[in-house]
């Protein structure tokens, strides 16, 4: 006999990326069932060779809707989150569901993650350091990674080395790819960045947020050598903007200005895509490349 066991499946909506005080949903839905499913949401605590550990959340059941809402974000609710359905006495349990990270940038965070080269977007076999700083220039701080390939780590557990609150690797690699942020002693994460790694071209975008009014210098730069025409098309939201140009700038940067860039070279190819998030004078955002 053969038993297949339902699976859940976890979305996040609107976004992954948020801000403090912004909402949002996770929806776990089982797929190929009938209804009667009582839902709950997990934390991913640990990833290790004996598989991932979760911890549910204290105000996880909510009943048959399936969806699981913060109406106002706080740093504490960055974390990667799963869901499992159960119905039935004695109750009949889904598999877990695929993991969703969600990520909340506070508005004044204690310690910010430097990242040197100082982008988002950098090129296989360089090397790369990442350092978490505060005020106070303590040692408190432990730089934490959550990728594809490795789940959620410690960055003295990977091909990197440690010193203090400075994590360095020698040479990078496209499963790098990922989060990165800031822990505490105590377990509370801050300043999450989403660091792409890629092959051939990169789009240089700042780490920090772009306020209103400021101005956003886009670069389109090559690995190994630069091309004899190092000019590049610029896309947003899959759109030309600008075409055959060194750099796009933009002088003035409004709301409208928000979305995904990305550059394309005519013999090196194209760049991954950054999410580039525009904000007041009083918030912080990050960005996202996103492969």
């Amino acid at each position: 006999i053969l038993i297949s066991v339902p699976r859940a499946v976890l979305s996040v909506s609107p976004q992954k990326w948020l801000a403090e005080g912004d909402s949002v949903t996770l929806i776990c839905k089982v797929y190929s069932s009938s209804t009667g499913w009582t839902f709950s949401w997990y934390t991913l605590t640990a990833s290790s060779d004996y598989g991932n550990q979760y911890q549910l959340l204290s105000d996880s059941s909510r009943g048959a809707g399936g969806n699981y809402t913060v109406s106002s974000a706080a740093v504490k609710h960055t974390g990667v989150y799963v869901c499992r359905a159960e119905r039935g006495e004695p109750a009949y349990k889904t598999s877990y569901s695929n993991k969703q990270p969600v990520w909340v940038t506070g508005v004044s965070p204690p310690v910010s993650l430097i990242i040197s080269p100082s982008r988002t977007q950098h090129f296989t076999s360089v090397s790369l350091s990442l350092s978490c700083e505060d005020q106070s220039n303590s040692d408190r701080w432990r730089v934490r990674s959550y990728t594809d390939h490795s789940g959620m780590e410690d960055c003295s557990s990977r091909w990197a080395s440690q010193t203090g609150s400075t994590c360095t690797f020698s040479s990078i690699i496209t499963s790098d790819t990922g989060v990165y942020w800031c822990q505490s002693e105590s377990g509370e994460n801050y300043h999450p960045v989403n660091i792409t790694v890629h092959y051939g071209v990169i789009l240089e975008s700042p780490v920090h947020p772009v306020t209103e009014g400021d101005t956003l210098t886009l670069r389109c730069l090559y690995q190994h050598s630069t091309p004899q025409n190092p000019r590049a098309d610029f896309y947003k939201d899959g759109s030309l903007i600008q075409n055959q140009t060194t750099e796009m700038i933009i002088s003035t940067v409004s709301k409208s200005h928000q979305g995904f860039y990305y550059c394309k070279h005519s013999e090196r190819g194209e760049s991954p895509k950054s999410w580039i998030s525009v904000t007041g004078e009083s918030q912080l955002l990050a960005f996202l490349p996103v492969s």
